[in-house]
């Protein structure tokens, strides 16, 4: 075959299906450009009518997975791709495909699972894995967390589902615990009023629950209190360190002495004994 019959040959290849394969790119870009925007407008529509969000993007990305795969189908089919048998050459592969993509499946089944039983949703902030994190998007497959230092961890949903989840922000109300030790020459009762007048004063602390201040544990070098202020999920973080510092500066003001850890060690020299403090 000399070069004159391989263009004519070439030519006639691009007279033929030229035409539709640029048809099949077309349909393909522009489906896709549609499937997204689509998309889009059923998750405003869903917003609008104040449907919870994790619902909202999860649907979002479903229905754009749905429609792109009718764009394909249809591109396959501009192009002369037969996609009756295509199809039927799917399905008996279906078993196959299913069996391959068995962690695929599984954390789409989870994603659901997660939308209609509600374990949490976008903005609470939780603990999977011993990942902490605020849930930024419930993905088909994927669940997406945003750690406090700003790092993004993508949590595959089928392990969301099987691990346990501590959801901070269900209850809308959180405990702060902290241990505060004092002297064991000091006043008890005069330290603990000095706490609970901090807790007091902090318009952040919630009534109800009241605030605990209590004797918890005679430790080695400090007699500990707990200091137990309830307090709105969102102001945590803010009220454990600000009520950290009035704390110690409030004893401090009082003259109660806030220790460190010390032992005595008794030297023997011959046959006299003194103690040494460190």
């Amino acid at each position: 075959m000399n070069v004159g019959e391989i263009l004519q040959k070439v030519a006639e290849y691009l007279t033929q299906y030229g035409l539709k394969v640029v048809g099949a790119i077309a349909i393909f870009v522009m489906g896709r450009w549609v499937a997204k925007l689509l998309s889009r407008l059923a998750a405003k529509a869903l917003a609008k009518a104040r449907i919870d969000k994790t619902l909202v993007r999860f649907t979002e990305n479903l229905s754009y997975v749905v429609l792109l795969v009718f764009v394909v189908v249809a591109a396959l089919a501009t192009a002369g791709v037969e996609t009756t048998s295509f199809i039927a050459v799917l399905g008996a592969a279906g078993l196959a495909i299913g069996l391959a993509l068995q962690g695929s499946l599984a954390n789409f089944a989870a994603g659901v699972l997660m939308v209609i039983f509600k374990p949490m949703k976008v903005g609470d902030f939780v603990e999977i894995g011993g990942i902490k994190g605020t849930v930024q998007e419930i993905q088909i497959f994927n669940t997406l967390i945003d750690t406090p230092d700003n790092i993004r961890a993508i949590i595959p949903n089928a392990k969301v589902t099987s691990d346990n989840i501590k959801n901070y922000s269900t209850n809308g109300t959180r405990r702060v615990d902290l241990v505060i030790g004092v002297s064991y020459e000091d006043d008890l009762k005069k330290a603990q009023e000095v706490m609970e007048r901090v807790l007091a004063g902090d318009g952040r602390v919630l009534k109800n629950p009241p605030a605990k201040v209590a004797v918890f544990e005679l430790a080695e070098s400090s007699v500990n209190f707990v200091v137990r202020p309830w307090v709105k999920e969102a102001d945590y973080w803010d009220v454990y360190c600000d009520t950290t510092a009035r704390i110690k500066m409030a004893l401090d003001d009082a003259g109660i002495t806030m220790p460190f850890p010390q032992r005595d060690i008794h030297i023997k020299d011959g046959l006299s004994q003194r103690p040494v403090r460190s």
